[in-house]
């Protein structure tokens, strides 16, 4: 019997390595290449709208607007923001909802490999790619990733599809305002749209610009230089 135990433990462990090595390798190959689709893209109930525009031919302003808007210690963290969790966790002992703390490395993390949902088991799995990324991508390829995978819309995926469907141009081209009203859908993306925006979004659209007036581009200089 207990060798039979310790046949099923070498084969679990046997599995989990191969996967990890698989992982290693999938995170090696997209370090630099487009990629050319994701875990959220190939479960929409949408068709897919998705175009990959590279990260230095992006206005510094849309980065910033995103990171202003979703998390601004983004250059400073190894991934997951674990003061972000402990002031999430003070608020909920305080009788606030819990809100989410998770970073642009996580979310990103989330998108390209796991699934919707806030399971322990996938907020586990989430921080551990996190730490994935950051070790192999670095902050300048999850920023790009993110920027190039993140939701905008039913099926409308990355800024370049997003700025082309809701202005009519390239994100190459869009405004701070326009950045920043991408950035206000990113946390309820199928619900909204930056041409009708609530006053409270357009609130959040104005708090976002402000958020990116105090921060400025040398917020992500040592990143996108």
């Amino acid at each position: 019997m207990a060798k039979r135990k310790r046949g099923v433990i070498r084969w679990i462990w046997s599995i989990l390595w191969k996967v990890l090595l698989l992982l290693m390798l999938v995170l090696l190959l997209f370090r630099f290449a487009p990629l050319p689709t994701t875990a959220f893209m190939l479960q929409s109930p949408y068709p897919v709208t998705q175009k990959w525009v590279p990260i230095d031919e992006l206005p510094t302003y849309l980065p910033l607007a995103v990171v202003a808007s979703e998390d601004q210690r983004f250059p400073n963290h190894f991934g997951v923001d674990v003061k972000a969790i402990s002031d999430a966790l003070h608020d909920y002992g305080d009788g606030e909802s819990l809100r989410g703390a998770s970073t642009i490395t996580q979310q990103t993390a989330k998108n390209v490999f796991l699934w919707p949902g806030r399971s322990l088991i996938r907020k586990g799995l989430e921080a551990g790619l996190a730490l994935g990324l950051e070790a192999i991508w670095g902050k300048q390829r999850i920023l790009e990733v993110y920027l190039n995978i993140a939701e905008f819309g039913q099926g409308i995926y990355g800024v370049e599809a997003a700025s082309q469907h809701y202005f009519g141009r390239s994100a190459r081209n869009i405004t701070p305002r326009q950045a920043a009203r991408l950035a206000v859908l990113l946390p309820s993306p199928r619900t909204r749209n930056p041409n009708s925006l609530s006053y409270p979004l357009r609130e959040r659209v104005s708090w976002i610009e402000r958020q990116m007036d105090q921060l400025s581009a040398q917020h992500l200089s040592a990143i996108l230089n």
